[in-house]
C-alpha cells in the first residue's frame, strides 16, 4: 500500500463560485472539516467544465446540507437520502451533493456496502482512482488547500489511471471500479497504469456481481466518449467485455478456407462506431452501428465460388436487438424499436448505389425508415471502413446521388410516413364486409400500388383502384362514397 501522505497545494484562486465560501462558512460554524472532492476537482486541475460538487466533511453531511439549504435562502430543491446519510441540493444549474467522510467495503457475493464513518483519509483511501482522490479544504483556516495523498497531480500530468491503494483491493470493494476505469481512460484518453490493468485481468469475473442497470451505465458513457473505440479496446483485452456483452467479443478474428478469408468484423464494428460518432451524439444511433452486424457469427457461411456470405444478418441482427437490450437493461421502448429498425435496414441502401435507382425502390425505403432515414444514410456511411480510398469516395458519392433521389421522390410523392387514404374502415363499409383476411389483401394491394407508384396516395384516385380490386375478388360494392 502507497504509504498517505499530504502533497500541498493552495488553490483558493481556483475557487471562484461564490457556493465553495458559503459552504466553507456554514462548515466553521457547525465546527465541521469540510472538503470538495472527486470529480469537481479532478475537472479543476485538468480545466474542464464541471456542473456536479460533491463535498465531504469529517461529521454529518446531511446536517452539513440542511443548514448551507437554508444559508442559500432555503427554497431551492433539496433532498435527503437517509439510508446512504446523503443529501443534494439543486442551485441553477448546479448538483451539490453532500456526504460525511466514510468507510466503504463490500463483502464478497454482496451488491451492498457497508459503510462505517470515517475520516477524510478513510474516505479518499476509498476512492476509486488517484484523480479522483483529491480533496480541497473549505473551512477558513485552511481554504484552497488541496489534500493529495496519492499525487493525483502527477497522474494527471502523466495521463494515468491509477488505483490508490493495491488493485485486488479497490476493485473487490467495487468491481464496477474496473468498468470505471475504463471509462475514464476512454473520456479523458488517458492510458491505464499497468498493475491496475493487471488487476482488472485478474479480476474480470467479478463484474458479475454487478447490477446491470450500473454496467449500463458506465458502458454507454464510454460510447458517448469521443473515440469510443479506444473503450472498446480496452473492454476487450481486459476480458470485461466477454463478461457483459459476449455477442460482440463472438465479431472478433478471422477465419480463412481456400486462401479466402473474410473481414474481422469486431475491428470493422469499432472502425464504424468511430466513424459515426464523428458526426453524431446520438446514443442510439451510435448503439445501431454497434449492432449492426452483430448476427454475422449466426449467419456466416463458407461457398467455394464466393467466399464468405452472411446472408440475412441484418434481419437476424435485429431479431437479436430486444434480447441484448433486456439483458443488459437497456430500454426497450421507442430506442430499442429504433435500433433494430436501423439494424434490419441498414443494407437496404447499398443495392441503389450500385444500379439504376427506381423511384419505387426510393418510395419503399422512405416509407420503411420514416424519420430515421437521415440517421440510417448516416449509418450507411459510417459502414464505409474500405483502405482503399478511391472505393470509398465512389460509395460516397454514390450515397450523393441516392440521398439526391430520395429528396426529388420524397418532393414529389410525401412518401415518408405516409398513412393510406383508404382505410380498413372504408374497405369494410364498401364491401359490407367484417375484419379478415380479406380486408387485409386489400390494404396492402392499395399500399403496395402507392408504393410502385401505379396511384397516387389521393382519394378518389385510390378509391377508383380500390373497387377494381373489389371486382376482381368478385366484391360487390353496398355502400359507395357518395
Amino acid at each position: 500500500m502507497q504509504p498517505f501522505s499530504l502533497n500541498l497545494m493552495n488553490l483558493s484562486s481556483k475557487l471562484q463560485e461564490p457556493i465553495f465560501k458559503t459552504v466553507g462558512k456554514v462548515a466553521d460554524k457547525l465546527g465541521l472539516e469540510t472538503y470538495v472532492v472527486g470529480g469537481y476537482v479532478r475537472d479543476l486541475l485538468l480545466k474542464r467544465e464541471s456542473k456536479d460538487i460533491d463535498f465531504v466533511c469529517v461529521g454529518s453531511g446531511v446536517q452539513l446540507a440542511e443548514e448551507v439549504h437554508r444559508a442559500l435562502g432555503g427554497k431551492l430543491p433539496f433532498n435527503v437520502f437517509k439510508n446512504f446519510g446523503t443529501a443534494s441540493i439543486k442551485q441553477s444549474d448546479w448538483e451539490l451533493e453532500f456526504v460525511g467522510a466514510r468507510k466503504e467495503s463490500y463483502q464478497r457475493n454482496s451488491r451492498k456496502p457497508v459503510v462505517e464513518n470515517g475520516t477524510l483519509q478513510d474516505d479518499q483511501n476509498r476512492r476509486d482512482f488517484t484523480i479522483n482522490a483529491m480533496a480541497i479544504c473549505l473551512n477558513e483556516s485552511r481554504y484552497g488547500e488541496l489534500v493529495d495523498p496519492f499525487d493525483g497531480q502527477n497522474d494527471l500530468k502523466e495521463k494515468l489511471i491509477k488505483t490508490p491503494l493495491a488493485p485486488e483491493t479497490t476493485f473487490s470493494d467495487d468491481p464496477l471500479r474496473m468498468m470505471r476505469a475504463i471509462r475514464f481512460a476512454s473520456q479523458l484518453k488517458f492510458d491505464i497504469d499497468a498493475d491496475t490493468f493487471e488487476g482488472i485481468l485478474q479480476m474480470n469475473e467479478r463484474i458479475g456481481i454487478v447490477s446491470k442497470e450500473r454496467i449500463i451505465v458506465e458502458l454507454n458513457k464510454i460510447i458517448l466518449s469521443e473515440e469510443p473505440s479506444y473503450g472498446f479496446k480496452l473492454l476487450f483485452h481486459s476480458g470485461l467485455l466477454k463478461e457483459i456483452f459476449p455477442e460482440m467479443v463472438a465479431l472478433q478474428g478471422v477465419q480463412t478456407i481456400e486462401d479466402k478469408s473474410h473481414k474481422d468484423n469486431f475491428y470493422h464494428t469499432l472502425q464504424v462506431l468511430d466513424n459515426i460518432s464523428q458526426n453524431t451524439d446520438n446514443l442510439w444511433l451510435r448503439w445501431a452501428a454497434i449492432l449492426h452486424d452483430i448476427a454475422k457469427p449466426a449467419t456466416k457461411r463458407f461457398n467455394k465460388k464466393v467466399g464468405w456470405t452472411f446472408h440475412g444478418h441484418e434481419d437476424k441482427g435485429a431479431r437479436m436487438v430486444p434480447g441484448i437490450f433486456r439483458r443488459m437493461k437497456l430500454p426497450m421502448g421507442e430506442p430499442m424499436r429504433y435500433v433494430q429498425k436501423l439494424v434490419r435496414l441498414h443494407l437496404r441502401p447499398i443495392p441503389l448505389v450500385k444500379e439504376e435507382i427506381t423511384d419505387s425502390a426510393v418510395r419503399r425505403l422512405l416509407y420503411e425508415a420514416g424519420d430515421d432515414i437521415e440517421d440510417l444514410m448516416t449509418l450507411c456511411r459510417a459502414d464505409i471502413t474500405s483502405k482503399n480510398n478511391l472505393k470509398v469516395k465512389r460509395f460516397l458519392s454514390n450515397f450523393d446521388k441516392v440521398e439526391q433521389k430520395m429528396r426529388e421522390v420524397e418532393e414529389k410523392d410525401k412518401i415518408r410516413n405516409f398513412q393510406p387514404v383508404i382505410t380498413g374502415e372504408i374497405i369494410m363499409r364498401t364491401f359490407g364486409l367484417q375484419p379478415g383476411r380479406v380486408v387485409g389483401e386489400l390494404k396492402e394491394a392499395l399500399k403496395e400500388a402507392v408504393l410502385e407508384g401505379e396511384i397516387q396516395n389521393e382519394f378518389d384516385e385510390a378509391y377508383r383502384f380500390l373497387l377494381k380490386l373489389g371486382e376482381e375478388k368478385g366484391l360487390v360494392v353496398v355502400n359507395d362514397k357518395n
